[in-house]
């Protein structure tokens, strides 16, 4: 029978089980590698993160939202990133992030459920297939190797046979203050309940707009991830589903509180890891880009090609890699759209075989069957 204080004792290396639906399950990995990936639902502009500024048409086509970038570091002579950025810039000085621009998934409509699902299931259609391609990443690692989504239910990418954990108490937001108050004040004088409550609080709006609180949940967030990748006998992968990115109104301050958010993540878990980072690889991706052009309200519908960026001490960063389309009218998809020129699920395929040392194109017939080619692209991860 498990009772309080066994419960307790069974620390972060067991299963946590809150009132609220909080379950975590940990177990020892087999190597020392860590991988996050994050997800940004909602279709982040990638021309907004990463901008073209070299483009000739880049001031002219982005209107209002290229005036963020008066200002923005210049990583070369074409892309500058935004200026609310500034841990990815110091990942970028050091050579610990890397770029993919004018990227996407195989799928060309424009649904944010759909494109999720393709994103997410590695398929070429939305509801092919009906696992992840995160979860089929675990079965060929070791056994050992676990998984924990940071997310009220386990997202689509990590949904298969092997079993996998979610953390988030997926009950909170119903709780009233006065209970969490009652609930605080009763762990409140007990060391080890008392942390693991607060653990838990902080978790409560994981995956709400990183734009809120200035950053400083999305910030905890991270440093969540951080501490369950850190623990004795703990999960070696981790997805963070992340939200607020479907800018079709009032972009510009919107995006850069998002980023803010995103940054602010990011930095967290690298401070977190400490020198575990040095074996870490962050993939964010969306489902989808945005419209080239700004629309009525100042912001940008959905469009097509978007950016994908790889973070960490593994990654073989400060670059760009990109077969630039260009932003031109002639030159868009569909005439409204970046035009994908690199296939999202052959950035995740070449960068996960090479962050677990996995045969390429055995990954490709495992995570993504219905790619077209399992090209790689190489020099992603330090040697």
């Amino acid at each position: 029978m498990l009772n309080r204080r066994s419960f307790v004792a069974l620390g972060a290396s067991a299963v946590l089980t809150s009132a609220f639906g909080t379950r975590m399950a940990l177990a020892r990995a087999a190597t020392e590698r860590r991988f996050v990936f994050i997800i940004q639902r909602g279709a982040a502009d990638g021309l907004g993160t990463l901008a073209p500024i070299g483009d000739p048409a880049f001031a002219a086509q982005r209107g209002v939202l290229a005036q963020d970038f008066a200002t923005a570091p210049k990583l070369d002579s074409t892309f500058a990133l935004h200026p609310a950025m500034t841990n990815t810039l110091g990942l970028w000085q050091a050579k610990q992030a890397l770029f993919v621009h004018a990227v996407a998934s195989p799928y060309r409509e424009r649904s944010h459920f759909d494109g999720q699902n393709v994103l997410e299931t590695g398929g070429s259609s939305a509801y092919a297939l009906k696992d992840g391609w995160l979860n089929r990443l675990l079965s060929l690692l070791p056994a050992d190797d676990r998984a924990i989504a940071l997310a009220a239910t386990i997202p689509m990418a990590l949904r298969g046979p092997v079993e996998v954990a979610s953390y988030a108490p997926s009950a909170l937001p119903d709780a009233s203050d006065d209970l969490l108050a009652r609930v605080t004040t009763m762990y409140r004088d007990d060391p080890q309940l008392h942390a693991i409550w607060e653990q838990a609080t902080a978790t409560r709006m994981l995956t709400s707009d990183l734009a809120q609180d200035n950053g400083r949940n999305a910030a905890a967030t991270g440093a969540l991830a951080a501490k369950l990748l850190t623990a004795e006998g703990g999960s070696r992968i981790a997805m963070i589903e992340t939200g607020g990115w479907d800018t079709h109104a009032q972009q510009r301050g919107r995006l850069t509180g998002q980023l803010k958010g995103l940054d602010a993540m990011v930095g967290a878990i690298q401070q977190g890891l400490g020198p575990l980072w040095a074996d870490t690889m962050v993939v964010v991706a969306t489902e989808f880009g945005r419209t080239v052009k700004v629309n009525g309200t100042q912001g940008t519908d959905h469009g097509t090609g978007s950016l994908a960026m790889l973070m960490g001490g593994a990654v073989q960063g400060g670059r760009v890699v990109a077969d630039w389309p260009g932003l031109g009218d002639a030159a868009l998809y569909e005439g409204r759209d970046l035009r994908p020129t690199t296939g999202l699920d052959t950035l995740i395929n070449s960068a996960v075989a090479s962050h677990f040392d996995l045969a390429p194109t055995r990954t490709a017939q495992k995570l993504f069957p219905d790619m077209k080619s399992a090209g790689v692209l190489k020099d992603l991860v330090r040697a």
